[in-house]
């Protein structure tokens, strides 16, 4: 069993040469004094991290093993669970922009994460990425525009994922089919002609798959108006460095809210679909049905690990606006509104253009 190790968070770490903190500085392995330029190595084994025992923290008092203890502000407008620190600039929700109050955090437990993908680029190369997409958007109201600008509303943010780790294997009973084709006549209002249809041969199939599943991905964030957007969720996990807490400084931590059981349950299913695609290709054929199949997963495995997001929100005619840049890779996504003016003076122009056509086509 697992030795217990509740312990607090402590990320803070001053400057040796002037006192004031240090923060993470992104894509490299360094902290960095943002007062007097003073530069720190992160201290870090990047030769691997701990894969936790499943069975043991779902069937047993687990979830107190492995344990950190941490400080979290929750936002009374949208629900999000947020780690800040306590001289963090912008005491606001990444998610809504509505005021956090330090006094309303509370000490809550989590399973210690087991690696992290370090922030690779700063605010000003997020701000700069947010800013040329705006700027491609024709239809986006001026406001949106000119909030690319504020360097204050976008936010760095690391984002809980669960990782499962297992060994799959499957039977099945299904039909292989093949297909084949058969020349038909045909009657048409122009006389007979033939043509091919096609029809599928079926054989039974049978037998079994087997094969080791690799870091399925589950967001641990609950709140589902908060997804990340597929396009910017395509995560490199071979650039996991296993976690220290000083990769977290100068930055906003989301404490998970779906459970590590939840996130299994989620995980089986994509296992599930990982197998039927495996039984899929053992059948072989044109197409298949499977009719039956016993999954059976065994060595499973954890991991708690958090993935770097830049986050702007925007509020226009009173509805929230989100958008996403991939801390990692530059990616961005996002939802934006759309100016009724703008639209209506491209439709108005679009009518001029053809009256004039029209006119001097006359």
């Amino acid at each position: 069993m697992e030795e217990q190790t509740i312990k607090k968070s402590n990320q803070k770490k001053a400057c040796a040469n002037c006192g004031a903190e240090l923060n993470f500085k992104p894509g490299s392995d360094q902290l960095k004094c943002d007062y007097c330029g003073y530069e720190e190595f992160i201290e870090n084994d990047k030769t691997s991290f701990e894969e936790l025992e499943l069975s043991h923290y779902l069937n047993t008092v687990g979830n107190e093993a492995h344990t950190q203890t941490i400080s979290v502000i929750n936002c009374k407008n949208c629900g999000a669970n947020q780690h800040v620190e306590e001289n963090y600039k912008s005491l606001a929700c990444v998610y809504c922009n509505e005021p956090l109050i330090l006094e309303d955090q509370q000490d809550e437990s989590w399973i210690f994460p087991g690696a992290v993908v370090p922030f690779q680029f700063d605010k000003n190369k997020a701000r700069q990425v947010f800013k040329k997409w705006v700027g491609g958007i024709w239809f986006a109201p001026n406001k949106l525009k000119r909030a690319a600008l504020d360097a204050e509303g976008l936010h760095g943010l690391y984002i809980p994922y669960w990782t499962f780790d297992c060994n799959l294997y499957a039977s099945y009973q299904g039909q292989r089919g093949v297909y084949y084709y058969e020349t038909r006549k045909v009657r048409t209002k122009n006389g007979v002609r033939t043509q091919q249809v096609r029809k599928t041969r079926w054989s039974h199939a049978s037998g079994n798959v087997s094969g080791f599943i690799d870091d399925i991905l589950i967001n641990a964030s609950e709140k589902k108006r908060r997804e990340i957007p597929t396009k910017i969720s395509r995560w490199d996990l071979k650039k996991l460095v296993p976690f220290t807490e000083e990769y977290l400084s100068g930055f906003v931590t989301e404490k998970y809210t779906i459970s590590l059981k939840d996130g299994h349950h989620h995980s089986f299913q994509k296992a599930k679909d990982v197998a039927y695609n495996w039984i899929r290709q053992d059948i072989g054929g044109d197409t298949q049905r499977v009719s039956h199949a016993d999954i059976n997963l065994s060595d499973e495995t954890f991991k708690h690990i958090l993935l770097p997001v830049y986050i702007s929100s925007y509020i226009y005619n009173g509805k929230d606006y989100h958008f996403y840049v991939n801390g990692q890779t530059g990616q961005i996504a996002g939802k934006y509104p759309i100016s009724f003016w703008k639209v209506f003076f491209l439709i108005l122009l679009v009518i001029i253009i053809v009256s004039l056509i029209v006119v001097y086509s006359q």
